[in-house]
Parts: structure tokens; C-alpha cells; sequence
């Protein structure tokens, strides 16, 4: 079984690292071939994507599809010959998936043709080889309205017990109903929320080897803080994902929420949030928990690969697509839309809870092969509890015999 490793820790790419144009013909030295795209769809993405788009040419064709769905359609899309898709945009966790069925093709000899303005610490590696290209790092942090925080005479969080110490206040005092909002929508969204606090309390998800090992005194005081936030959460709690959270945040229908840096850049943005909303809110680390010093937040990166099953031509078409579309320039100009990691990138505002996170001491998602079986028995199993329909003590022995019939059937487990 092979284990994925990065180039350097995930935090460390993060700290090393550290206007959308619409598509138009570029010089990008592409003789010929396809670029076919599939990623995740959020606005720093968008912003690669237009300009990947500006190497289409006469004798080069350049498609996309971005979707929230990418997911769940890249394992299919890359099976079949020729792929469906000649570049993935991946993270820490959607690229393992792709690696355990071989779709991926190594990148070395178009890093060393190509790869000339790319970091050491951008490049991905699996048994030593360069599998993806990460250009922007990532992760869950504190997006909180000072202006509410002062009304109620409150300092600003550091832990979740200040998250709802001042929920508790913020609505005693009547200026929220439902100061909080958490992305804890059953499934891959409230098994990240899991993970994030479960690593704040200093757990670790396995035991040596590849059995679960979140049945424990860690994986009950997780769900106890989970459960503890719902109470200053609107009733419909469950249906709300990440990009909900966000929605629900920009209407000033909460005060504190933790949401993905790569979703700040419009909420601090006037032009695209309300005023009062967007200068009010601050950006900072995942809130510790349980104590703690270390931010209850993984660490991620976004990434591209590229695609096996295609032909060479398409494959170098589409590595020089996607490393004109996020070189250099494309950070320095946009220094606010994402945490870049790509060359000379000068910290904007927006990367502000990302940088703060990782400086923080957060571990990063991990990118074992079999993390995806356990992730998905999290968001599975949890929501009975999450609903108050089960204790906690069941609902983590549910996860960990879910895990562990799928870890088996993967042959992960014996």
C-alpha cells in the first residue's frame, strides 16, 4: 500500500507560498491539442480558468466544466480512454481517489520542460514523483462582525468556548437570534466540521496501521462542542453546507461562522457584500478548542493533475495551459481572491485566517488512501446524533464499524 506524502508539510508550502479578465488569445507557446478541465467552481478557480482559456487558439481548443460536483465526476470522467477530462483541479483529499485507481499521470519531465517559475514546495509528490501542481493553500477559519462583538461588549474569539461564551451574550442582548452558523449539512460538509474540531482537541484519526481511532474521550468532547453550537444555530442547522454558512453570514443573519478562506475574498469585498457587513468583518484563525493552542482547522491546498489516459499532446497542452494560467502575475495582481503559492506572492487581506491558521500549528487533511472511507462514515453516521436522535457514544460506533466494513472491502483493513 503506498502512503501519499507532500514535497514539504502542508502548513509549510502555506507559509513558503506566501479582477477576473475575461478569456482572450495569449501566447502561451501551445502549438496544438485539447484542454479539457473539470474543478471545483468558487471564484479564485473561476479566475484560473479564464486564464487558462486565454491559451485557446486555431489549432488549440480549451474547455471546462466547473461544478461543486467535480467530485463526485472526476473518478468516472478519468476512467474511461481518452478521459473525459485532461486536467483535474484536486485538493489534499479529492486528489487520493484519482491516485488509487492510477489516473493520474507523473508530471516530472513537463516540470522540468515547463515548470520554470514553479516553487519546490508546489510540486506534489507520490513515490518521488510529481503528481500535482498546488497553487493556492486553503483552509476553515473565523469570519466574525467586530461591530456585533462591541455591541455586546465581547473581545473578539480565540477557542470555540469564546465562539459560544458570546453567542450566548450576542443573543441574551437581543442583537441575534442565531448568532452562529456551522456547515454541518449530512455528509462530506459535517464530516469536515468533525475532522476540524477532532484535530483541534489534538486526536488522531487512526491507530497505527489503518483502523479508526476516533472512538474515544476526544471524538465525544467533539461532538459535545458540535452539538453545544447548535443551540445558537437557526433550527434548520442541517441543511446548511459551506457555501450556505456564507450566504447566511453576507444577510447578517449571523454574527460568527468558520468558513473557507477561498469564500473571503466577496465577503470583505463592499462591492460585493453589504457595507456594513464587509467592513466589519474580521478574518482570523480557527478557533482553538478543549484547551488547546492548536487551531481547530485542517490544512489544505488546491492543485492541479493531469489526466493518464490522454495522448502526450494534450497532456503537455494541458500542463502549459494550466501553468500559464496560474503563474506568477496572476497572484501579484490578484493578491486578495486567494493564499496563493505561487512565485513573489505578497499576502492580501483575504489570506489573512488562512496564514494565521497555519502559523497556528493546523495539521494538515490528510491524504492517507483510506482517509476518504472514514471521512464518508463520518458524514453518514453523525447526522442522527447532530439531529438528537442518538447519543454520542452510538454514533461513533457507527462510524467506526461503517469505516471498518469499508476499509475491509478496500483491503485496507484485514
Amino acid at each position: 500500500m503506498r502512503k501519499s506524502t507532500l514535497f514539504a508539510s502542508t502548513a509549510a508550502l502555506l507559509v513558503a507560498g506566501l479582477v477576473a479578465a475575461q478569456p482572450a488569445k495569449a501566447d502561451c507557446g501551445i502549438e496544438k491539442g485539447s484542454v479539457r478541465i473539470l474543478s471545483n467552481d468558487f471564484e479564485a478557480l473561476r479566475l484560473v480558468g479564464a486564464e487558462a482559456e486565454k491559451c485557446a487558439s486555431a489549432t488549440v481548443k480549451v474547455s471546462m466544466n466547473q461544478t461543486t460536483e467535480h467530485k463526485n465526476l472526476q473518478v468516472p470522467a478519468l476512467k474511461i480512454n481518452p478521459a473525459e477530462y485532461t486536467v483535474a483541479v484536486i485538493a489534499n483529499n479529492s486528489i487520493v481517489p484519482l491516485l488509487n485507481e492510477g489516473l493520474l499521470r507523473p508530471l516530472d519531465d513537463l516540470v522540468a520542460k515547463y515548470g520554470q517559475d514553479l516553487q519546490p514546495t508546489q510540486l506534489i509528490k507520490l513515490d518521488g514523483k510529481v503528481m500535482a501542481i498546488a497553487f493556492m493553500g486553503n483552509s476553515q477559519h473565523l469570519f466574525f462582525r467586530k461591530d456585533i462583538l462591541e455591541k455586546a461588549g465581547l473581545q473578539p474569539p480565540k477557542s470555540y468556548e469564546d465562539v459560544l461564551a458570546a453567542a450566548k451574550v450576542i443573543k441574551e442582548k437581543g442583537l441575534m437570534d442565531y448568532p452562529l452558523a456551522a456547515s454541518d449539512k449530512a455528509g462530506w460538509d459535517l464530516a469536515a466540521e468533525f475532522v476540524n474540531m477532532y484535530l483541534g482537541y489534538g486526536g488522531e484519526l487512526f491507530a497505527p496501521g489503518s483502523a479508526a481511532a476516533i472512538n474515544n474521550e476526544k471524538g465525544l468532547a467533539t461532538l459535545a462542542t458540535m452539538k453545544a453550537m447548535t443551540e445558537y444555530m437557526n433550527p434548520d442547522y442541517m441543511t446548511y453546507n459551506a457555501d450556505e454558512i456564507i450566504k447566511v453570514y453576507v444577510a447578517g443573519k449571523a454574527a460568527i461562522v468558520n468558513g473557507w478562506g477561498s469564500l473571503a475574498s466577496g465577503v470583505i469585498d463592499p462591492a460585493k457584500t453589504p457595507a456594513e457587513i464587509a467592513n466589519n468583518t474580521v478574518l482570523a484563525a480557527a478557533p482553538t478548542v478543549g484547551g488547546g493552542s492548536t487551531p481547530a482547522g485542517a490544512l489544505w491546498w488546491d492543485g492541479f493533475s493531469i489526466a493518464k489516459n490522454i495522448s502526450d499532446e494534450d497532456a503537455e497542452a494541458s500542463f502549459r495551459a494550466m501553468v500559464y494560467a496560474i503563474r506568477p502575475e496572476v497572484g501579484q495582481q490578484n493578491p486578495n481572491l486567494a493564499t496563493w503559492l505561487t512565485k513573489d506572492y505578497k499576502p492580501g487581506p483575504v489570506a489573512v485566517g488562512v496564514l494565521e491558521t497555519a502559523t497556528g500549528g493546523a495539521k494538515p487533511y490528510p491524504m492517507m488512501p483510506y482517509m476518504g472511507l472514514l471521512h464518508s462514515a463520518l458524514g453518514s453516521e453523525l447526522a442522527e446524533f447532530m439531529q438528537g436522535r442518538e447519543s454520542a457514544e452510538e454514533a461513533l460506533k457507527d462510524v467506526e464499524a461503517s469505516y471498518s466494513a469499508a476499509a475491509r472491502e478496500g483491503g485496507f483493513l484485514k
